[in-house]
């Protein structure tokens, strides 16, 4: 990214933020709601595919760098999706590395926002857990992949609202060291659009399951990858790419051509396209910040891209391959323009059009008419909220009638399909509670109570108004900074609780280190000693949030060293937990359509829909 990008806020800016913010995630919800498929006619299928698993929204969040106003616990009392609950950033991974060892032999496809913040530490936790899956993996970039938050990208906004270069190097400075103003390059924290793809293109060359004859990209310029496996079996069989650095980094692009797994004498094969659909350039996201959309919430899909992709159809007609689009963005939160352009290219495919996405958090089927003709979208839930949960997606075709089916299992579960959230939870609490030694009951009630009284700790609108008004006075600096040690406080009752809990079993628990500031005493210790300390004023509180988040970042990082499974079990239980119980204490209206009445109407809980030419 260019430094350029990383500038000192404007007069007057954080003003404009706040009064843009609201309507900006606001533009979260979808402009149309998706129509469910009808009832599916009966057919002769034969099957094509072995399964598949698709992810999506893992959302790695870097939680100990500086306070910002934007995720501020306030602003998360109104829009319920600016702040996770405490658990997330501590053991939310763990649900992903859980898919991958629950999967071992079948290749996963990760539907983007790998990322939350794009954060340097957030990349190299989740680089570490894709290393270690024993299964090849490919992910489409979401718009949380190389912007911050997944809205905030420069020149676009970054100019206008809050230097945002700024924040975000110090917002990705885990250990809170990014209040400093100087020592550190925003390179060394934040992870722009242009590094998050040559990062994944690095992983894929040199990591556990290497792509022969794909090279690492260059750290930095103008670039284009153009790659082919030689491979006949190969899951990821085609990527074109191209990097562009300093202000244009937000227009870079990966598209891929999967190829997966043949059913047992499948007498045609599969491949999927996956689209970058996180393409924003200069004009058209000022376009989206002008009419109060985030840049980044709506997705775009440019001509080069899809223009690059022409051969790859090309190659399936004549090999007579069903070909799949999929793409992180569900098809109602792309641009008109990008859904003209993308239609077209269906349009030269002489079979039913399917198109698997994920970035709503909310999971469902529909109909789309692309022209004269039908699409069927599957749109996959996240692993960061609730409802969390995955697809296990297989095809079958009807030759005859010239039908698709596509069969997506609701994972996991208990060898039927939840019929609703409660089985949903159940399967979880059998699968990955109970490994912990505890029960599900003792993880929920210790996790109700952090989760709430998290929530019980969020200020008013008018706190987070007021903390906004920027870095130059004082008093609303220090109301921010003590907010966000709020949040601090909530991830060290997390961590007090799993010490606690096995501290008398577990060597490596008992082993945890501490940080300079508390010396030789353990974790629960030094907590306490922590929470106990009473800033006068905004330099000692300051210091002490960064103490805090110290602590926090040095413990972070040690969990994922920790290999007993039961304690691995415990996390990830947690993680599904908060997601649960935050979703639990959040008033209908502000689920963002995640509501489980919501999804049954828009048929979340289906595992199976066809589609035809008609």
């Amino acid at each position: 990214m260019s430094r350029r990008a990383f500038q000192k806020p404007i007069p007057g800016a954080r003003a404009l933020a706040a009064a843009l913010l609201p309507l900006a995630l606001a533009g979260c919800a979808q402009f149309i709601l998706p129509r469910p498929p009808p009832a599916d006619p009966t057919g002769t299928f034969v099957p094509l595919t072995a399964p598949i698993i698709a992810v999506g929204d893992t959302q790695e969040h870097e939680p100990a760098g500086f306070p910002l106003h934007d995720n501020d616990g306030a602003v998360d009392a109104y829009i319920e999706v600016a702040q996770r609950p405490p658990g997330q950033p501590l053991f939310g991974r763990r649900i992903l590395e859980w898919v991958l060892v629950e999967h071992p032999g079948e290749p996963v496809l990760h539907l983007g926002d790998v990322l939350d913040m794009s954060c340097k530490s957030e990349m190299g936790r989740m680089a570490a857990i894709f290393a270690a899956g024993r299964q090849p993996t490919a992910i489409l970039p979401g718009n949380h992949d190389g912007l911050m938050f997944g809205i905030f990208n420069h020149p676009v906004v970054g100019k206008v609202i809050e230097g945002t270069g700024h924040a975000w190097y110090r917002a990705c400075a885990h250990g809170a060291d990014g209040g400093r103003t100087g020592g550190v390059s925003p390179r060394e924290t934040a992870v722009d659009k242009r590094e998050f793809i040559a990062q994944y293109l690095a992983l894929l060359a040199t990591g556990p399951h290497a792509l022969g004859g794909l090279a690492v990209p260059p750290a930095s310029g103008d670039a284009q990858i153009s790659w082919r496996s030689g491979k006949p079996e190969a899951f990821l069989e085609a990527i074109e790419a191209r990097l562009l650095d300093e202000d244009a980094y937000a227009n870079s692009y990966i598209a891929q051509k999967l190829r997966l797994p043949a059913a047992p004498g499948a007498p045609r094969r599969v491949v999927v396209i996956g689209l970058d659909t996180n393409q924003v350039d200069a004009f058209v996201g000022t376009l989206d910040a002008l009419r109060a959309v985030s840049p980044g919430d709506i997705g775009h899909v440019r001509s080069e891209q899809l223009k690059a992709i022409t051969p790859w159809l090309e190659e399936a007609r004549r090999a007579g391959d069903l070909v799949v689009f999929a793409g992180h963005h569900s098809w109602n939160r792309l641009s008109f323009g990008s859904q003209a352009r993308i239609a077209a290219v269906m349009a030269t495919l002489d079979h039913p059009l399917v198109y698997i996405s994920a970035h709503t958090h909310t999971g469902y089927w529909a109909s789309h008419r692309i022209g004269s003709r039908t699409m069927l979208e599957l749109n996959v839930s996240s692993l960061s909220d609730w409802p969390i949960s995955y697809r296990r997606i297989a095809f079958a075709f009807d030759e005859t009638a010239n039908r698709i089916r596509v069969t997506a299992e609701i994972m996991p579960n208990l060898g039927t399909a939840p019929a609703d959230d409660a089985d949903l939870l159940r399967a979880w609490e059998a699968k990955v509670c109970a490994e912990s030694g505890y029960s599900a009951n003792k993880i929920e009630d210790e996790v109700l109570h952090v989760v709430r009284s998290q929530k019980e700790s969020r200020g008013s609108l008018f706190d987070w108004l007021y903390e906004g008004l920027g870095d130059w006075c004082r008093p609303c600096l220090q109301r921010l900074y003590e907010s966000g040690m709020r949040y601090q406080d909530a991830m060290l009752d997390a961590i007090d609780q799993l010490h606690n809990d096995f501290e008398s079993t577990s060597a490596e628990v008992r082993g945890l280190r501490t940080t300079a500031w508390c010396g030789q005493r353990p974790v629960p210790v030094c907590i306490e000693a922590l929470q106990a300390q009473k800033p006068v004023d905004l330099a000692a509180t300051i210091d002490l949030f960064r103490e805090k988040a110290r602590l926090v970042d040095s413990v972070n990082r040690q969990f994922d060293a920790l290999t007993d499974p039961r304690v691995r079990a415990y996390m990830t239980c947690r993680a599904v937990a908060s997601a649960r119980i935050d979703y639990d204490l959040t008033p209908d209206d502000k689920r963002a359509g995640r509501g489980e009445a919501n999804r049954r109407n828009l048929d979340y809980f289906r595992i199976e829909a066809t589609v035809g030419m008609d």
